[in-house]
């Protein structure tokens, strides 16, 4: 994934992010729901963030973006605990 494509998806789940909390809003889905799938759009969108980072790192030190591969769940979250 280029850093276009990784951009355009971490706009794409902000997006959803906003669709889940008018859904909720409007009653369309419950709390839960809500919760689990918020979760799962915020654990990607660490992933992503993450991929970004550490493609401009590399290009900023003279490495080939490329190379960056996108890391575990466990891992990016790991950074925040």
């Amino acid at each position: 994934m280029d850093q276009e494509q990784i951009l355009s998806r971490i706009s794409s789940m902000v997006d959803d992010e906003r669709t889940l909390r008018d859904s909720l809003a409007s009653g369309a889905i419950d709390e839960a729901t809500e919760r689990a799938r918020l979760g799962a759009i915020e654990r990607e969108l660490d992933r992503c963030w993450d991929m970004l980072r550490r493609r401009r790192a590399k290009a900023e030190f003279g490495g080939s973006p490329d190379e960056a591969r996108v890391r575990p769940v466990v891992e990016v979250e790991g950074y925040w605990s």
